[in-house]
């Protein structure tokens, strides 16, 4: 723009058209007015240029698109746009010329429709995998990866002309979600952490020519940082991104229009702080009041003189020189359109066919079920059970939802609420016409919601020869992740007719995220998707039925081998020796305990010795030390165990004397855990952290810094930190003054259950007949421990009413319990007398899954109340704690962990120690 910046200045001296270069606005429909109609995008990006070139406009409009593909399409054409995978999609393909293929073929398809501006690469870098929301919008949770498929979508979009804008900076891949919907999602990590990891992918894009960076409205709280809203800090736009990463281009604001932002600072404010922040655009996505407001509040600005006409000649400046690199009036004016993409859809169908064929994953098929030919004769039936969702935005199941709802249903809103009851079948129907295309048994189709495993499905099962079950994101609707495990357990239960047990083939698709079931080895045919449009599930059909070969991976740290780094120092490892090492131990404990942080409550605090050592004969132990011959001195320690009924082996603890880290004790002695695991007979997987002892149940995440510096150190042992699960241990106080919650007590009594107490081995035949239902590490030694210890143990039983089947149960012990020595915390309540709860279990069948868990954790508490203790421990819950009734009922969480598991394959390649 040099040499039209003389020619413009005057123009720009007009407030007015100065602001608007500033905004980056929507609004509802396909219209600019209700009474214009548009028929395609094309229409209404011409009719939006048009608008501006009457009114005098000096440059065109920046229009952008989100078109991430997968389940991200702002743009859809079942005839001239062509569907392609997610970017996780494309980095299970393994391809980055195929990535940068498919993103050119994106941003031929959305120019020829006038648009100019790309809003993407999404180059958020995933740390906590399960719980993150972006899921398969960005390509993993290694930097490096995400990093150069980040480039390859930019040059892609670049070839073609548009303008590129990463996103979400500093990024959304580790967000902490901590309390109510008007609550902002946090980003917890240091600004030292996040440059070695999250920053890395937007660092190498800046490098690349990145035109703008959309910097996200969440907040960020670590040591030297609390930022309410990342877009309207200072410390942030203008520190971190422009002066350290040296980003000169366009800085775009989130949409001010988000519930936290507007109700908590105003978006007329917002709008001030964004562009004081050292914002370039401030972007509101839909609401006109809102964008009246936010023009209003900036104009007040500059009244106030809190902004400056210069300060915004800076930004105009920068979004005029984004702007000469994507459009020019000619080009505005005249879009390709329908033409240009009926040229294109050929060649870009075929792009389209090979990247889905060439991203469907089969993470595992152990018993070798496919092609589906393996195993079915032609005549046999096919069961699909699907989940109920919403279709994504890229099906023609979404538009045709669309269109129903704006051609039948006066309420919009009223469409909105059904909606996800509605489109379920309809999402999956032609996934089911499809397998059924192809066979001469019939396929039979059917859904499942959060009401579990009905009668219905049960009748299915039993007469199919082999069942499909989809998944989308069941680590975040968990009903699917318990409805697949019921459904997995019925099948391996199964029996011919002359009384042989016999496993009927289940086969699990996780059709967005493939971290369902990535790790979990009980599910032994695994597929992955990556979204669940027609397209993928086309190319999902062909894989089951062998017309293509699988030939996806696993993205990210998930699928690299995970070798094992070999010590620098190598330490004489010693089997430990109880009547020679105990009081060495008692001495490292304390050492450790009093080395920990100030202000943080070490997971070792009450333990002894006697803590650690099982003395079982059904769990096989075998603990290592690293020592001092001549003095007797511990300088490390770690235990194993060997759980027989899962084939589990698991590293409880691992503890190093705090004056002698970094000297390669931990990898040591962990190498030569890993060794003597390998060698138990029946050994499958392996898992950091064990609820039995109960001293570490995963790596302890309480610690701020030292839990990323402990998650790197394990997962450079070769562990998927990546796939972590979160636990914790809870504890309730004061509960000679406790009462249950009001309406809690008339809850339990709809829980639809009859609760009882038992104690003793008399009852265990139902009891771990009912646990079976859940197969975690040292669940069913818990119950046996608590049977076989009538006089301290009990367990409280819900039954249903019917038929007296046990749906849930959970185990109740005392201080003078043998479970209670392996659980430290009741030692260091500071004397008070205290009871523990343990282990509850509840039947996938179950739809109130919550309601029942509160009541039996409610009606333990009375029993522990009852027994004079005034405080009582919750030794093992899934999850970070954050779970209304608990902390209703007086409940706070005493210890955070991550359970990290993994099949023991993968330590195979463990190098000498």
């Amino acid at each position: 723009m040099g040499s039209h910046d003389a020619k413009l200045d005057a123009i720009w001296d007009d407030t007015d058209r100065l602001l608007g270069q500033l905004f980056m606005m929507g609004f509802e429909g396909t219209t600019v007015t209700p009474r214009v109609p548009a028929e395609q995008t094309t229409q209404l990006v011409l009719e939006l240029q048009q608008c501006a070139r009457d009114a005098c406009h000096p440059v065109p409009l920046a229009i952008g698109l989100d078109q991430e593909n997968g389940g991200v399409n702002s743009l859809f054409d079942e005839i001239y746009i062509r569907q392609y995978p997610s970017a996780m999609g494309l980095a299970a393909t393994g391809s980055r010329k195929l990535a940068y293929e498919v993103a050119k073929a994106t941003a031929e398809e959305i120019a020829t429709c006038g648009i100019n501006l790309m809003m993407g690469p999404c180059l958020d870098v995933l740390t906590n995998v399960r719980n993150q929301p972006l899921g398969v919008r960005t390509t993993g949770d290694d930097p490096q990866e995400v990093s150069s498929y980040g480039v390859a979508f930019m040059k892609g979009y670049k070839e073609v002309g548009l303008a590129t804008m990463g996103k979400h900076f500093p990024s959304y891949g580790s967000l902490e979600f901590l309390g109510s919907a008007l609550d902002v999602p946090t980003i917890t990590e240091s600004l030292e952490s996040l440059s070695l990891n999250a920053l890395v992918p937007f660092r190498n894009a800046i490098k690349e020519g990145l035109d703008a960076m959309m910097v996200g409205g969440c907040a960020m709280s670590s040591a030297g940082l609390n930022v309410m809203h990342a877009c309207l800090s200072e410390q942030v736009v203008n520190d971190l991104l422009r002066n350290d990463l040296k980003f000169n281009g366009v800085v775009i604001s989130d949409c001010l229009e988000m519930e936290a932002l507007s109700h908590n600072i105003g978006v007329g404010g917002g709008t001030v702080m964004a562009i004081n922040a050292g914002c370039d655009i401030v972007l509101l996505c839909r609401s006109y009041v809102h964008q009246q407001e936010a023009i209003s509040g900036l104009k007040l600005g500059i009244e106030n003189g809190m902004i400056s006409k210069e300060r915004l000649k800076i930004s105009l400046k920068r979004v005029l020189d984004m702007k000469a690199k994507c459009t020019t009036w000619e080009k505005a004016m005249n879009p390709q359109g329908i033409a240009a993409l009926s040229k294109l859809q050929p060649a870009h169908t075929t792009l389209s066919t090979r990247a889905y064929n060439s991203s469907i994953t089969v993470v595992r098929d152990k018993n070798r079920l496919l092609p589906l030919s393996n195993i079915m004769e032609p005549e046999d039936e096919l069961l699909l059970l699907t989940p109920l969702v919403k279709p994504l935005v890229a099906s023609a199941a979404s538009r045709a939802l669309s269109e129903q709802a704006i051609n039948g249903s006066p309420e919009p809103a009223i469409w909105e609420r059904s909606a996800s009851v509605m489109s379920g079948e309809r999402v999956f129907r032609e996934l089911g016409r499809s397998l059924a295309r192809q066979r001469s048994g019939r396929v039979l189709h059917t859904s499942y919601t959060a009401n579990g495993v009905r009668p219905q499905h049960e009748n299915l099962i039993n007469r199919a020869s082999a069942i499909i079950i989809v998944t989308a994101d069941a680590n975040r609707n968990l009903y699917q992740h318990g409805f697949t495990k019921h459904v997995s357990m019925i099948c391996n239960m199964q029996y011919s007719a002359s009384g042989d047990k016999r496993q009927k083939p289940v086969i699990a698709v996780a059709a967005s995220s493939p971290y369902d079931f990535a790790m979990d080895q009980t599910i032994g045919t695994y597929i992955c998707t990556y979204d669940f449009t027609e397209t993928a599930l086309n190319s999902l059909v062909k894989v089951l039925y062998g017309e293509i070969t699988p030939a996806g991976a696993l993205p990210g740290t998930i699928s690299q081998s995970q070798k094992l780094s070999q010590s620098k120092q190598h330490w004489l490892v010693e089997a430990f020796n109880e009547e020679r090492d105990s009081n060495a131990l008692d001495v490292l404990i304390k050492t450790v305990v009093e080395g920990n942080t100030p202000g943080l409550h070490s997971e070792l605090s009450g333990a002894t010795s006697n803590s650690l050592l099982l003395r079982n004969a059904d769990i096989p132990e075998a603990h290592f030390v690293v020592r001092n011959s001549s003095t007797q001195a511990l300088y490390g320690f770690c235990s194993t165990y060997f759980f027989k009924a899962t084939g589990t082996g698991v590293i409880g603890a691992v503890f190093v004397d705090p004056s002698r880290r970094k000297l390669s004790i931990g990898h040591s002695l962990h190498n030569r855990a890993i060794r003597t695991l390998l060698q138990r007979e029946g050994i499958k997987r392996f898992q950091l952290g064990s609820r039995l002892p109960s001293l570490y149940l995963g790596i302890p995440t309480g610690h701020g810094g030292e839990r990323k510096r402990l998650r790197s150190w394990f997962a450079n042992l070769g562990w998927n930190t990546a796939l972590s699960r979160a636990v914790c241990s809870m504890v309730a106080r004061n509960l000679s003054t406790w009462t249950p919650p009001p309406g809690m007590a008339k809850s339990l009594q709809s829980a639809g259950a009859d609760f009882d107490l038992v104690y003793g081995w008399e009852y265990a035949g139902p009891v771990l007949d009912h646990i079976k239902t859940n197969n975690r590490q040292g669940l069913a030694e818990v119950y046996k421990m608590a049977l076989a210890d009538p006089s301290a143990c009990g367990i409280i039983r819900a039954k249903r009413p019917e038929d007296g089947a046990l749906v849930g149960t959970v185990v109740l012990y005392n201080m003078q319990s043998q479970l209670a020595e392996f659980v430290p915390g009741m030692k260091d309540l500071g004397g008070e007398m205290a009871g523990g709860i343990s282990s509850p279990v509840i039947s996938p069948s179950v739809g109130e899954y919550s309601t029942l868990l509160q009541g039996l954790i409610l009606l333990g508490m009375r029993q522990i109340k009852q027994q004079g203790c005034n405080a009582c421990i919750l030794d093992y819950m899934d999850g970070d704690g954050n779970f209304d009734g608990l902390s209703a009922m007086g409940f706070a969480t005493l210890h955070h962990f991550e359970e990290v598991s993994c099949d023991a394959a993968t330590m195979t390649m463990l190098p000498p120690s």
